[in-house]
């Protein structure tokens, strides 16, 4: 059904190799630094990562919708979050939530103008969604764009906001009320800013608790002009577009955790086969071997609640499977692997002792990075709320 076949896993070892040579030995000093490792990103995009999903005509390696493209799009996020999560992230907010929305409702000329830079790796794009006063209630966006003389001119600000801020940021698409429908409900539309548009100010980094590596900002809008073709999809169809874009992304975050629960899986039972106590490897002690067995568990089922839910996307690409097969699916898959990446982590610092306490070691790291995995592209609370829906629950 969604068994991945020999060019998947193929692709699998050119990103694992990639990963592991250019990746893995730089990781431990960029998430002290907090440094973002911008010249790493040409070169996810010369290996094609960034086009995946993105039609040959924009320099993407997309041919049909039978090839199962999303899903490689799973498995180099997975390979990559094995190594580090803040890298797995920038992939798959740079394709998720950088490229997506262009793709998808931009006009030719918006695709023309930014796709090809973004699918090279040469430029990244974000999506400013979330504000300060408006995280999981979207919909409450108080940001502004009121139509001047041909200009939207935008004001408000945006929060938590990925590959906003560095020296190959292109664009950021953003929300904004941009009036009333009939009803007198705000309209809300999505419009594109390119970085350095006067009146468009990325706020400094955040001090984050995990993703040290990754590039997160707050973002600020006074009097920021932009042309009226910056918009991106129908006017008032900004909320809806963006909900659809989140669906693709929590199946992506699935692939994310997953790869986290591999490698907690593997660095355990690394540990637990050489660490020894009373003379004997601690891996013979149940206390150790039964929550890495559990470990197993949970990689194994959030390996097939990812791919079932990249195979039903990919699936629904081809004109195969609905709108909210794929939804449902990616919320049962997020919310199982998100909490599951939180568990596993905790498991594998507990098989390390002490030494899981020390930043010299990877479950140190991968801790802190777990935990936002249950809240950003929507919280757990919220996938549940999806899916309760989703099995035609009542709703308020």
């Amino acid at each position: 059904m969604f068994e991945l076949g020999k060019d998947h896993e193929d692709f699998r070892t050119v990103v694992r190799e990639f990963a592991t040579e250019a990746v893995e030995p730089h990781v431990a000093q960029w998430d002290r630094e907090h440094h973002f490792p911008a010249d790493l990103v040409p070169r996810m995009g010369e290996l094609g990562l960034f086009g995946l999903v993105v039609p040959e005509e924009y320099g993407g390696s997309l041919e049909d919708a039978d090839g199962g493209a999303f899903t490689s799009l799973c498995i180099a996020i997975e390979e990559l979050g094995r190594v580090d999560q803040s890298i797995g992230i920038t992939l798959s907010a740079g394709v998720g939530l950088g490229i997506n929305p262009i793709l998808t409702y931009g006009d030719e000329e918006q695709k023309a103008r930014f796709l090809p830079d973004l699918v090279a790796g040469r430029a990244l794009a974000g999506f400013g969604l979330t504000e300060p006063d408006a995280g999981s209630d979207a919909g409450a966006t108080r940001t502004k764009a009121v139509l001047e003389d041909g200009q939207w001119v935008v004001d408000g600000a945006k929060a938590f906001i990925t590959n906003s801020g560095t020296d190959i940021t292109s664009v950021v698409t953003v929300t904004a009320r941009t009036g009333t429908d009939a009803e007198g409900r705000p309209e809300i539309s999505a419009i594109m800013i390119p970085s350095g548009t006067p009146g468009f100010t990325v706020e400094p980094a955040y001090d984050k608790l995990g993703w040290n590596i990754s590039d997160t900002h707050g973002l600020s809008f006074s009097g920021c002009r932009v042309p009226e073709g910056n918009l991106l999809g129908e006017q008032g169809h900004g909320f809806r577009q963006f909900l659809k874009t989140l669906d693709d992304g929590r199946i992506a975050i699935s692939a994310l955790a997953l790869g986290l629960i591999t490698r907690m899986r593997e660095e355990a039972i690394r540990y637990a086969s050489t660490r020894t106590a009373f003379g004997k490897p601690i891996g013979v002690n149940q206390g150790v071997s039964f929550p890495i067995a559990d470990l197993a568990v949970m990689e194994e089922n959030a390996r097939l609640v990812t791919y079932r839910a990249a195979w039903l996307k990919d699936e629904h690409e081809a004109g195969r499977r609905s709108v909210a097969e794929v939804k449902q699916a990616a919320a049962v898959a997020k919310l199982y692997t998100s909490e599951a990446a939180v568990s596993a982590t905790r498991i594998a610092t507990q098989v390390f002792g002490g030494n899981g306490f020390m930043e010299e070691y990877p479950v140190a790291r991968f801790y802190r990075d777990a935990k936002i995995l249950e809240i950003g592209e929507g919280t757990s609370e919220v996938q549940r709320m999806v899916i309760a829906k989703g099995l035609g629950l009542p709703t308020a």
